[in-house]
């Protein structure tokens, strides 16, 4: 990265981040702890608001920060080593809420497809770049259900034939025998970051220190990856002990 951080977009990670820890946590005592709720239920579309929040304001902002990068392919390598642990452990220790495309993986492949396009993304305006990207979002956002359309609008039906070969990875599952807990294919998601990547060039915030209110978020929203890699864990241990000690 700069040498001088933008905090506005640390702040806005760190916004993100917190966000996740509190659903994440909330998912954990619902679903992997067997505890009641009133109100929170991944189902119901205020959840589905949520969570479509955090992983949108993630995807945003990792395509702003490739354009921030000195090593992006380094960068994107790391991501991707970071998401192959992530289904190992996943698979090996949580099977029922094993990962197999997260937006961990979504987030290294498309850096590295951006590392490989460059050229060609260079060569785009940004105003039509960003304006393409958000309808190729829009347009295969439901890609992944068989579907061309935006969440419950509904353009056309696909073939059913495309989803045979269970191409998951790229945003054509076989849903008769293929699950993962967090599923973020590359189509619709890499557009969604390319307009992060075409909105870095119309807006850069300056430079500088951050207010000290939001110092604490800042710092938080620097360490993205640790955080994210950690959270998962610390969460569960956390409530296994405290449902251990409750009996």
């Amino acid at each position: 990265m700069t040498k001088q951080r933008l905090w506005q977009l640390d702040a806005l990670r760190g916004l993100a981040l917190l966000n996740m820890l509190a659903y994440h946590a909330m998912y954990d005592w619902v679903y992997v702890f067997g505890h009641a709720s009133s109100w929170y239920n991944i189902g119901a579309a205020g959840c589905h608001v949520w969570q479509q929040y955090i992983c949108w304001s993630f995807i945003l902002l990792s395509g702003y920060s490739f354009t921030l990068a000195r090593r992006p392919l380094k960068n994107g390598l790391i991501v991707a080593g970071c998401a192959a642990v992530l289904t190992v452990v996943t698979v090996g220790f949580m099977p029922s809420e094993s990962i197999w495309f997260g937006v961990l993986h979504l987030n290294a492949a498309a850096v590295l497809l951006s590392c490989l396009i460059k050229p060609l993304l260079d060569k785009i305006p940004a105003v039509p770049g960003l304006i393409g990207s958000a309808m190729l979002f829009a347009l295969t956002n439901q890609l992944p259900w068989g579907w061309l359309g935006f969440e419950r609008w509904h353009i056309a039906a696909l073939p059913a034939g495309w989803y045979d070969a269970n191409l998951f990875w790229l945003g054509l599952p076989d849903l008769t025998r293929f699950s993962s807990a967090d599923y973020f294919p590359i189509l619709p998601w890499v557009f969604l970051f390319w307009c992060g990547l075409f909105l870095a060039r119309l807006w850069r915030p300056r430079a500088g220190q951050a207010p000290a209110a939001l110092q604490p978020l800042c710092a938080i929203g620097g360490r993205t990856l640790l955080v994210y890699m950690l959270h998962q864990p610390v969460i569960y241990g956390i409530l296994w002990l405290w449902t251990s000690l409750r009996g």
